[in-house]
């Protein structure tokens, strides 16, 4: 398992992205590793995003799916895309005070256009609670370059 960098916040500390950008004060800073089977990120969850009392809000576990599959289809698929449908289906409750969750995204199907990605989080005891089928409408790299700023998956290297 290797940790994969963050090309999008090296020189731009503009770069927003709730998901994964260190420079969002108020986001997920999600950090991303990968290995022979797809992408995976390990997240201390915290009160700041509390649903219910304890529990990790559902739109936030939604997010994270998401952003675990668009990371999966920067490396794995060397190209870039946007989500076309994602699928949702929430199996358990995330606590926060369990500790670390993980959150994996690892290809089912692609062909020219659409990338299916199964997107998975778990808590702590290593407990599936949330899981997505994510598809990624996707486009040739040189448009990914293009309009997406997709800076090729060489840049995902440390």
């Amino acid at each position: 398992m290797r940790l994969l960098s963050n090309p999008f916040a090296k020189n731009d500390n503009n770069y927003r992205c709730f998901g994964c950008s260190p420079n969002h004060a108020n986001g997920l800073q999600m950090k991303f590793f990968e290995d022979d089977n797809g992408v995976l990120c390990k997240w201390e969850p915290n009160t700041d995003f509390e649903g219910y009392h304890n529990v990790l809000h559902g739109g936030i576990q939604a997010t994270m799916l998401d952003e675990i599959a668009c990371w999966t289809i920067y490396v794995k698929q060397a190209t870039a895309g946007v989500t076309a449908d994602m699928n949702v289906k929430y199996k358990k409750p995330v606590f926060l005070d369990k500790g670390p969750i993980t959150i994996t995204g690892k290809i089912l199907e692609s062909n020219r256009r659409l990338v299916t990605v199964k997107a998975e989080l778990f808590d702590a005891d290593n407990v599936l609670c949330a899981e997505a089928d994510v598809r990624y409408f996707v486009y040739p790299e040189k448009i990914a370059r293009e309009k997406y700023m997709y800076p090729g998956k060489e840049a995902f290297y440390l």
